[in-house]
């Protein structure tokens, strides 16, 4: 009886523990993931691989994702091949730094689960940092962890920078709306003429989430 004891106190153990193991492994991963960002937003970036027509299914995968949220493990999934010359699954692409909010962040290319465990992503077939007539997408879980992911989006306000580190430049910002949209409204993806744009998507509320946080942001000239 006493051995069954510590057996049942050892699995109770490893319930309690394992969010906060879970949640310092994937703390690791994206500190590794900012490294290897830091040195590839040195590097220039061919900004002709942007192929705009998987943009709305790349949102609508990673909405999907949204609404599972960041405590769902990461499981094998089937990415559609992309052409040789587009913006591959899990290629990194910069860094997004939005100071007030101590948000720094790797963004990978790629709507998957094992991507948006620890870090943003770009949704394929959106923008890239500095692109004229371009609207960037980059969605990240609001994950329960203060200030982990875009856990803090919801504290965004108008007039505020966020900065994209991309091939080898800094590209500011300026937030110039925030809304609360339905998971299906795909427009706010689109590009305006003459506006270089990013936009930020996450999910809403924190618990049980039913729509999406988006804050879009203009570059300043």
């Amino acid at each position: 009886m006493k051995k069954w004891s510590y057996v049942i106190m050892l699995l109770g153990l490893c319930v309690i523990l394992y969010p906060s193991v879970n949640t310092w492994l994937d703390d690791r991963a994206q500190s590794e993931l900012l490294e290897k960002a830091e040195a590839e937003s040195q590097k220039p970036l061919d900004l002709t691989r942007v192929s705009s027509e998987v943009a709305v299914p790349d949102y609508q995968k990673i909405s999907n994702l949204l609404d599972e949220g960041d405590e769902e493990e990461a499981s094998a999934e089937t990415v559609a091949p992309l052409d040789a010359d587009s913006l591959q699954d899990g290629e990194v692409l910069g860094i997004i730094r939005y100071d007030k909010l101590d948000i720094k962040l790797p963004i990978v290319e790629g709507a998957t689960k094992a991507n948006m465990k620890s870090a943003a992503v770009h949704v394929t077939g959106t923008g890239l940092a500095g692109m004229q007539d371009s609207n960037m997408a980059v969605a990240a879980h609001r994950a329960h962890k203060t200030g982990r992911l875009f856990n803090r989006l919801n504290e965004a306000k108008v007039g505020d920078v966020v900065e994209i580190d991309q091939g080898g430049q800094t590209y500011k910002y300026e937030v110039n709306d925030i809304q609360i949209v339905e998971p299906t409204d795909v427009w706010v993806l689109d590009a305006k003429k003459g506006e270089t744009a990013l936009t930020l998507i996450t999910c809403d509320p924190l618990i049980n989430p039913t729509h999406r946080l988006i804050v879009h942001a203009v570059l300043r000239k």
